[in-house]
């Protein structure tokens, strides 16, 4: 059984399974809720797999790292697929251009092509049905929708072609598993760690850890925690299973709590996550 959460695009998840060769076929996939939920009964029901929005392999979604390491530990993120673009922006008439209703998901992947094309977005909960977005619409407004979702009486504008600029949109496989996976090519793993004593320097003395198994990290975000010190959620490319596994027990040499969230399979993961272009301080700049 495959599902998804109920604030993604389906035929998205749809498209990534089919290229994943995750399952679903001609089957129905489940709506499971809240990302949280969704979580929780993957955890639950045997052989129940779920299909999420992970942002990119090398650069985690920050809300999925949160609520995927306060879930059950069993969850794994087990294989990662990208897939083009299915928005649409569509009105009644061609000359349509009132302001844009358009989903969560549909928000999260187009909200800057949006902002480029000067629409202004009316942001529904993805459980909105067809007949609520076109009656939100009214006549001159539009719709950002999925191609196949595209409802009879409207056409697409100029400019929906620009939604196809959207990034390719990276999903992944969410699995329970009772150890870790085995793996001899170099894979993606996305790890979380807390030093047990958070003290100054602890941070570094873990990061010489990561250093002397040869791993480079790609990326490293702090998350303040309940339980006292900070964990800190990261995503490296690992050469194979024994490494982590070596890794892992020096974490647990030195006290270090841990947990991995996700083994991709891969290394070269195109289109590489979002970069930005830095404007760093002048040389010799006096920062007071």
């Amino acid at each position: 059984m495959l599902g998804k959460s109920g604030r993604e695009s389906g035929p998205h998840a749809r498209l990534a399974a089919e290229v994943g060769g995750w399952g679903v076929g001609d089957g129905q996939m489940l709506d499971l809720g809240s990302t949280t939920a969704t979580l929780a009964t993957v955890a639950s029901i045997a052989n129940l797999s779920a299909v999420v929005h992970i942002g990119h392999p090398a650069q985690p979604d920050p809300d999925l790292e949160r609520v995927l390491l306060s879930s059950d530990r069993s969850l794994l993120l087990t294989a990662a697929v990208a897939v083009p673009s299915q928005w649409a922006w569509v009105g009644r008439t061609a000359d349509a251009n009132g302001a844009a209703v358009v989903d969560e998901a549909g928000m999260r992947d187009c909200r800057h092509v949006l902002r480029a094309m000067g629409v202004s977005p009316r942001l529904v909960p993805t459980s909105t049905s067809v007949a609520e977005r076109t009656s939100l619409a009214g006549e001159s407004g539009t719709l950002v929708v999925e191609r196949s979702a595209i409802p009879d009486g409207y056409q697409e504008l100029t400019g929906s072609t620009r939604l196809r600029e959207v990034p390719l949109v990276w999903y992944g496989l969410l699995e329970t598993h009772e150890r870790l996976s085995e793996f001899d090519e170099p894979s993606q793993v996305w790890l979380a760690f807390g030093p047990h004593d958070d003290h100054r320097g602890s941070l570094q003395q873990t990061l010489g850890v990561f250093s002397d198994a040869g791993i480079d990290l790609q990326h490293l975000r702090s998350q303040r925690s309940q339980a006292g010190p900070h964990v800190f959620l990261s995503s490296f490319t690992c050469p194979d299973a024994d490494r982590l596994r070596a890794l892992l027990d020096e974490l647990d040499g030195r006290g270090v709590e841990h947990r991995v969230l996700a083994v991709l399979g891969g290394q070269q993961f195109v289109p590489g996550p979002d970069a930005l272009t830095p404007v760093w301080s002048a040389p010799g700049t006096d920062p007071r």
